[in-house]
């Protein structure tokens, strides 16, 4: 989202919302609340298809009928995620070890010897130790915490939803909430805490791909913004992923070491790019959430893409956009034996059969390589 001065109205502000949707409340010098809401044009079940199958797929399919009561995005990511919420904590909270170093006047744990010496020049108190402790006041809690805090300051959210959340946030209250604007906590996917993934998956969009906030003299904003070419390339890339899994080879999102010049100095980074396992480039998809204009698709795309095929030695090219009227157009390319196709994803269906529509698209990809596909250029001194 865009914000600029507006240049005929001092003290006004001209927003442009651009692919983001969200809201976020700002509190203006006075105390007075304002809440700024942008509506995504998808219908709210279907955002959080998208969000979540892109986040979590394996666990996520129900969230489309639980959301489906809630018109307002506010108050759906909010169900969204105390249901996730609930589920993690059903079984208690989750405990582990955090690592905690101190200057104590107990020993525990182990002496630090090199900051015993260097910080308390031959003193026998206090110590300097590190033990590991047993705690509930782990990453993973600390984030749940504090993307249920996030949510229980905007408004508009339905009672019922709220009192939820409130209980939620109560069994962890020892806790400690990381500082508001530092680095969110990182957790690592284990079997130990496979129940808190699919709710911390969903925490940290809210707190880091989905949060807005400013604090500058007494304005201060609070809210969460989603960007929907993020949220789209993502389920497609996700869900391609998927589809292409029992085809062999592997795929790479936001491929690396894909260069445009011999030199290797000029990188480009396809959104899905799929491999054999020797590394040979089988497909490269690119992923555009744009509506279609009366003139057709823009042509920097095809260029785009075209650039990616001829570094990664691919006769065929595909992109895959989020609205269009025609369901598959191909350029055949002049003097180059490359062909870039042009899908268009129908958003507003049943996920079962947009899902089906991608497993086309991932059919398509498997029937366009073969032996007679080009070679990528040699790159070995890369």
């Amino acid at each position: 989202m865009e914000a600029t001065p507006d240049p005929y109205e001092p003290g006004w502000w001209q927003l442009r919302a651009g692919s983001t949707v969200g809201a976020a409340t700002f509190t203006v010098p006075g105390g007075a609340s304002i809440t700024l809401r942008i509506t995504p044009k998808v219908r709210i079940a279907r955002l959080f298809f998208l969000l979540g199958y892109a986040l979590n797929p394996k666990g996520w399919r129900d969230e489309t009928v639980e959301v489906a009561e809630h018109a307002g995005l506010v108050p759906a990511l909010a169900h969204a995620y105390e249901r996730q919420l609930e589920r993690a904590l059903r079984q208690g909270v989750l405990q582990g070890y955090r690592t905690t170093e101190e200057a104590s006047l107990l020993v525990r744990g182990r002496i630090r010897q090199a900051d015993q010496l260097g910080r308390r020049y031959g003193l026998t108190l206090p110590v300097e130790i590190s033990y590991d402790e047993y705690t509930v006041d782990i990453p993973e809690n600390q984030l749940l915490h504090t993307a249920a805090e996030r949510l229980l300051g905007l408004p508009g959210i339905p009672r019922p939803v709220r009192s939820r959340l409130l209980h939620h946030r109560a069994r962890l209250v020892d806790v400690t909430p990381p500082v508001r604007g530092h680095t969110l906590p990182e957790w690592q996917p284990t079997r130990l805490n496979a129940r808190y993934h699919s709710a911390l998956h969903l925490a940290r969009a809210i707190l880091r791909d989905a949060s807005a906030e400013h604090a500058s003299g007494s304005l201060r904003i609070d809210g969460f913004l989603f960007d929907m070419n993020k949220i789209f390339e993502d389920f497609v890339c996700t869900a391609l992923r998927e589809a292409l899994h029992n085809r062999g080879g592997r795929t790479e999102l936001q491929a690396r070491g894909v260069y445009l010049d011999q030199a290797s100095a000029i990188r480009v980074k396809p959104d899905f790019v799929w491999y054999e396992e020797s590394g040979r480039p089988l497909a490269v998809v690119d992923a555009k959430y744009k509506a279609e204009r009366p003139e057709g698709f823009p042509d920097a795309d095809l260029y785009q893409l075209l650039a990616y095929c001829t570094t990664l030695g691919l006769q065929a090219g595909h992109l895959v956009y989020a609205k269009g009227n025609a369901p598959h157009a191909a350029h055949d390319i002049r003097n180059a034996n490359i062909r870039i196709h042009q899908h268009v994803l129908d958003l507003d269906q049943p996920p079962e059969l947009l899902l089906a529509e991608v497993s086309r698209i991932a059919a398509v990809l498997g029937s366009h390589h073969g032996p007679e596909q080009r070679r990528p250029p040699d790159q070995s001194h890369a």
